[in-house]
């Protein structure tokens, strides 16, 4: 098991590092990645605003809780926004893309590859990574780095809804405590975040559609491994980029 396992994670760096290799080579499938961006951007442009609403407010709710308990109610603001910019906002955009667009990748890729389109396109010289992996993980990273910002904006106007309005919070004070906490770096690696995220959403749905094993079943618990998979990554991934963004940026006034 654990050779099988350490095996099947190799291959998928060795897929990583392919992509990698082929995003600079021509030519580039235009047409392609735009078909894949509209499609991904079409599925999750609507369910990310409205699940980043009810994540802001359960944040600034938490949040201003707390810190009215602690008497620094003003603090509410800074901390509930960061909150939504550093951890919820690229968390979400990453689930959406791996649970919406990163299954119908692995759909596509494993039905094209039980039907054996895979093997005759490289029969005839056309390399499948290249024309088809490639334009499905880099429309996955454009789309989750735009539909990062607008989770961030409708995550940020919730909580400050439901804290000025529910909590009995004051505007003036929401704004100046986000201006006080908050810095650029905060956003930038929030959007690095989702950049990470969307290739390996990408990238792990592409490596279970061109695995399936077991016909039009398999195809289908490629669908179910890969959003598994890319759960797991995220969160580790997740973890460690904080880690290190925590360590190397200090915090604003510090």
């Amino acid at each position: 098991m654990i050779t099988g396992a350490l095996r099947q994670t190799g291959r998928l760096f060795a897929l990583a590092a392919e992509v990698g290799r082929a995003i600079f080579r021509r030519p580039f499938q235009f047409r392609e990645f735009i078909e894949q961006f509209w499609f991904l951007a079409s599925v999750t442009i609507l369910p990310a605003a409205l699940v980043s609403i009810p994540f802001g407010a359960v944040i600034a709710l938490q949040v201003g809780s707390l810190t009215q308990q602690l008497g620094a109610q003003s603090f509410t603001g800074g901390a509930s926004v960061l909150a939504v910019v550093q951890q919820a906002s690229p968390l979400i955009v990453a689930l959406l893309i791996s649970g919406a667009g990163g299954s119908a990748i692995c759909a596509d890729l494993g039905s094209r590859t039980i039907r054996e389109e895979l093997d005759a396109m490289e029969v005839m010289g056309v390399s499948p990574v290249q024309r088809l992996v490639v334009p499905r993980v880099l429309a996955a990273m454009g789309v989750a780095v735009l539909l990062n910002g607008l989770v961030s904006v409708v995550g940020v106007l919730g909580g400050y809804f439901f804290n000025v309005y529910l909590q009995d919070g004051t505007p003036g004070a929401y704004l100046s405590s986000f201006s006080s906490l908050a810095q650029l770096p905060d956003l930038y690696v929030s959007e690095l975040k989702a950049l990470v995220f969307g290739f390996i959403a990408g990238i792990v749905a592409a490596y279970r559609g061109l695995n399936p094993r077991g016909g039009p079943k398999g195809v289908g618990d490629a669908v179910n491994q890969s959003v598994v998979i890319t759960f797991l990554l995220l969160f580790f991934v997740n973890m460690v980029m904080t880690g290190v963004y925590l360590q190397i940026v200090p915090p604003k006034g510090g």
